[in-house]
């Protein structure tokens, strides 16, 4: 209750200084503004909420509650609750994809056309983690809701639509750094790395508990530290060539 009590006078503060400037300078804010800015305070909440709760843990009235309006000023803005939802996944989905990205372009540069799979890893997680890590509670709480409907039919949908084209990306370095690997290897080491990083993002806390306090579920950092290494040594087992398995054509 304390958290949504701080984060709905957050907004409000926020919004009352953009009001008091704007009469402070003899300004009315534009229609425009006024609506981009009730949009964002709306997508901020509903962020939270669906963190939290999922898809269908949450009602268009929660989110008119945090926000501090009328449900139907939600209904006017976004008309349902799938479409609040999707706007809310788009929001981010594009800042971290551009970052990782120009990551990888910019690994793939900088070792001269010879990754390794450590380097391309790190390129593609660490980048993500340092958003997460450096963005505040808003990226937290994206990361979290993404790592939820990763585990739904609807989100496997939005993660093929926003995030398929950086993936792919990763697998092409990855597949360069071994030629010799045969191409569902590859693949099947980047889905155990999604499932490495959406468990992270969910910051369920079990590792604090299971640890006793040791390690912190949102101490990127040490995830940091440890995930890039940890996966690419998982890469190069399954990657070897057996005995039956070759490399798919193409």
């Amino acid at each position: 209750m304390a958290d949504k009590v701080t984060g709905s006078r957050t907004r409000q503060a926020g919004a009352g200084a953009k009001r008091r400037k704007a009469a402070a300078t003899g300004k009315r804010m534009t229609k425009a503004a006024q609506r981009a800015e009730m949009t964002e305070q709306i997508l901020d909440a509903a962020e939270h909420l669906f963190s939290r709760d999922g898809l269908y843990g949450v009602t268009l009235k929660d989110v008119a509650k945090r926000v501090g309006v009328h449900h139907t000023l939600v209904n006017y803005y976004f008309n349902d609750k799938q479409t609040l939802f999707d706007a809310v996944i788009a929001r981010r989905a594009g800042v971290t994809s551009s970052a990782r990205m120009r990551a990888l372009d910019e690994y793939e540069q900088a070792c001269n056309g010879k990754p390794t799979v450590e380097g391309a890893l790190r390129a593609f997680l660490d980048t993500d983690l340092d958003l997460y890590s450096q963005g505040g509670e808003a990226w937290k709480n994206y990361g979290a809701l993404g790592a939820l409907m990763s585990n739904t039919r609807h989100g496997g949908e939005l993660m093929d639509q926003h995030f398929d084209p950086v993936v792919l990306r990763l697998v092409a370095l990855l597949k360069k750094a071994m030629p010799e690997a045969a191409d569902e290897d590859v693949f099947w080491g980047y889905h155990f790395v999604t499932g490495a990083l959406m468990l992270t993002l969910a910051r369920t806390g079990r590792i604090d508990r299971l640890s006793g306090g040791l390690c912190r579920s949102d101490d990127y950092e040490a995830v940091k530290a440890r995930m890039a290494t940890f996966m690419a040594a998982g890469f190069k087992a399954i990657c070897k060539p057996r005995k039956g398995t070759r490399k798919a054509s193409g």
